[in-house]
């Protein structure tokens, strides 16, 4: 069991102070998973990983108690950051001095990116993301792991309970499925 199992444990046996023991723990894996959600992200980006991880424990900290291992913390915490990107784009967008869409690319592998990377706003995204979970639970599941939560296939897998082949055809259809989407969301 690892100090963070074991802390998330307390924590759902109502030990109060075992919170306060977690995010020291993850809080290296938390911002390095931000710094690759934002590897993509202009320079001048107002909102920083730093930010996003403490915005994503703020949303975190009151439901810690229902978590079932290490493994599903990262799972919400991938949620978290996506929902505080979405509600950052979307507060951009609502600015009277016009606050432009947020562009991310759609790729959980941005090495092995093609050059003319596709680009989608966070915005879209994630109404996209609603609607492909109200058609495919497991899919949605699967783009926010691999994409906003940077798991790979295996992770993926392991997490969600399938084989690596499930999760192979499951990303490519939901990125297909997005892409259509996105495209004609344009």
């Amino acid at each position: 069991m690892t100090d963070v199992t074991r802390i998330l444990s307390a924590i759902e046996q109502g030990d109060p102070s075992a919170a306060e023991q977690l995010l020291p723990l993850v809080y290296d894996e938390l911002h390095a998973l931000a710094r690759g959600i934002f590897s993509d992200q202009r320079g001048d980006h107002t909102l920083q990983p730093t930010a996003l991880v403490h915005e994503a424990w703020l949303k975190l900290a009151g439901s810690l108690g229902d978590l079932e291992g290490r493994r599903h913390f990262f799972v919400l915490a991938s949620r978290a950051m996506r929902q505080v990107l979405t509600d950052y784009a979307r507060g951009q967008l609502r600015q009277k001095r016009g606050g432009g869409r947020h562009q991310v690319t759609l790729e959980a592998d941005l090495a092995a990116a093609p050059a003319a990377v596709r680009e989608v706003d966070l915005v879209a995204l994630d109404d996209s993301l609603c609607r492909l979970a109200e058609l495919n639970e497991r899919h949605a599941r699967v783009v926010e792991l691999r994409f906003l939560g940077g798991l790979t296939i295996d992770e993926t897998a392991d997490v969600l309970g399938v084989s690596h082949g499930t999760i192979e055809s499951d990303w490519a259809m939901a990125k297909a499925w997005l892409r259509s989407e996105l495209d004609s969301s344009r």
